[in-house]
């Protein structure tokens, strides 16, 4: 098979972001990465905060600051397909986009329930909603070749 028909059937990449060139700005990048991902990972237990995005942000932060950190992302065995599939398509899979939706049902239960009817929980609702429609246009797979 030659060259060309190879690179059309594979997925497409993004170029690799390289790492910022000062002290500060990978230092900067570094905070938010690791920021970023210890609010996903609390994510994982607390219902309605988004843990796909705070990993894809920390991801792209991390490719920016810190190899190190980067690699351990993408070796992860729960944050590595996410990161994957995102890299090449961003493609959400249909467990993550239930598992978001349930989460953020459950939230906005919780907060109509508990909490008084202000424009807070409404914005905060609102948010929710247009976050999971958001999270539901994304692709489940990629295209299949025609």
């Amino acid at each position: 098979m030659d060259r060309a028909r190879l690179q059309d059937s594979d997925p497409p990449h993004a170029p690799e972001p390289m790492p910022a060139s000062s002290k500060l700005t990978r230092l900067l990048f570094g905070l938010l990465a690791y920021i970023s991902l210890g609010i996903g990972l609390i994510a994982i237990v607390i219902p309605g905060l988004p843990t796909t995005e705070f990993i894809l942000l920390a991801a792209w932060a991390a490719t920016r600051s810190s190899p190190r950190l980067s690699a351990w992302l993408e070796n992860h065995r729960l944050f590595g397909p996410l990161l994957s599939n995102w890299r090449n398509g961003k493609i959400i899979a249909r467990r993550a986009k239930l598992s978001a939706t349930v989460s953020m049902l459950l939230c906005a239960t919780l907060m109509l329930v508990m909490l008084d009817h202000g424009w807070p929980v409404y914005l905060a609702v609102a948010g929710m909603g247009l976050g999971n429609l958001w999270i539901w246009s994304r692709p489940e797979s990629l295209p299949q070749p025609s």
